[in-house]
């Protein structure tokens, strides 16, 4: 459909990511690739400052980039700098990769809001970049969890309740 948007993230190891993401009413595509670093052509052997990404494809009309970023928050740790379970160095930091002022200025409403629920113990880490090219990760990495179910991942539901019906 000519209307669906994308949004881009990053909140450790791409896997996980995706599956999740995949499932939730309003998505139509996901695809796992780099992005923020210093490369062209990066791959997983040779990504430097990139960080394991998903692209989403929605339907705006079915959900929101900021209903995206509240599933985000409760689905991976965004408290830790550069971390996500067992996957550590910058690949794995939590990033939002902004594509336009509004998307800011919604991404930042969001960690406000994340970060007065008082729902995790630390205050969000996840870094604010604008948008820079996103590189498709190699066909393996693709739908991994889908092609592996016993697959690793660090990511998880942590809370069913979203922190936008907390707002005032």
């Amino acid at each position: 459909m000519e209307n669906n948007k994308k949004a881009y993230i990053a909140g450790g190891c791409f896997w996980g990511m995706e599956d999740l993401f995949r499932k939730r009413p309003g998505v139509i595509d996901t695809e796992v690739g780099y992005q923020g670093g210093q490369n062209n052509n990066p791959t997983y052997r040779n990504h430097p400052g990139h960080a394991e990404g998903i692209e989403i494809t929605y339907d705006p009309t079915i959900t929101s980039f900021k209903e995206l970023l509240d599933f985000f928050f409760r689905m991976h740790d965004p408290t830790t700098l550069d971390r996500q379970g067992n996957d550590r160095g910058s690949s794995y930091r939590s990033t939002i990769f902004y594509q336009n002022d509004e998307e800011k200025q919604i991404a930042e409403e969001v960690i406000n809001i994340v970060n007065d629920s008082g729902f995790w113990s630390s205050k969000v880490a996840t870094t604010l970049e604008p948008w820079s090219t996103f590189w498709l990760a190699e066909e393996y990495h693709q739908d991994y969890l889908v092609k592996n179910p016993n697959g690793y991942t660090c990511h998880f539901i942590r809370s069913n309740d979203s922190f936008l019906k907390k707002e005032v």
